[in-house]
C-alpha cells in the first residue's frame, strides 16, 4: 500500500523564471479553450521551484529540451517539448499544452510521473535522458 501511495506522489520539479512567466500567461490564455489542460499546467507551475534563468541544470526539462522517456505502455520515445505553435508530432515535437507535455515540464532524468491521457486513463512515464535546448526558447517568440 505504501508503494502505491509513493507512486501517486508527484516528483519535485524545477522551472526557470522565464518559462514560468511565459507558461503562466499561456495557461491563462488557453483556459477557455481547454480548461482541464490549462488547470493542470497551472497546478504544475504552482508546485514548481522557480530558479533564475541560467541556473537550471541541463538535465532538467525546460521549454525546448529534447528528451527520451519510457512508459508503462512500452513506449521508448525521443521528443522535444515546445510551445503550441511549434508542435509537430511527426517530428517528435510535443506541445506543453498536452497532458504529456504538462507532465514532462520540470522533470529531470531518472524521475517518473503519472499522467492522465485525454481518454482518462492514467499512465506512468520515466525520463531516461534530457538534453538542454540548443538555443534558449525565448528567441522563438516572433
Amino acid at each position: 500500500m505504501a508503494e502505491a501511495k509513493k507512486q501517486n506522489r508527484k516528483p519535485a520539479i524545477t522551472v526557470t523564471r522565464t518559462d514560468s512567466e511565459r507558461l503562466l500567461r499561456l495557461a491563462d490564455s488557453f483556459a477557455e479553450r481547454n480548461p482541464a489542460v490549462a488547470e493542470e499546467l497551472l497546478a504544475e507551475l504552482d508546485r514548481a521551484k522557480v530558479v533564475e534563468d541560467g541556473r537550471l541544470p541541463a538535465k532538467v526539462i525546460r521549454m525546448g529540451s529534447s528528451l527520451r522517456f519510457t512508459s508503462d505502455l512500452g513506449e521508448d520515445r525521443h521528443v522535444t517539448l515546445v510551445f503550441p505553435g511549434e508542435a509537430d508530432i511527426a517530428e517528435g515535437k510535443i506541445s506543453i499544452l498536452t497532458p504529456i507535455g504538462v507532465a514532462l515540464i520540470g522533470l529531470s532524468a531518472g524521475q517518473s510521473i503519472n499522467w492522465t491521457a485525454r481518454d482518462g486513463r492514467t499512465h506512468r512515464l520515466t525520463v531516461e535522458s534530457v538534453e538542454a535546448p540548443v538555443s534558449e526558447p525565448a528567441s522563438s517568440e516572433a
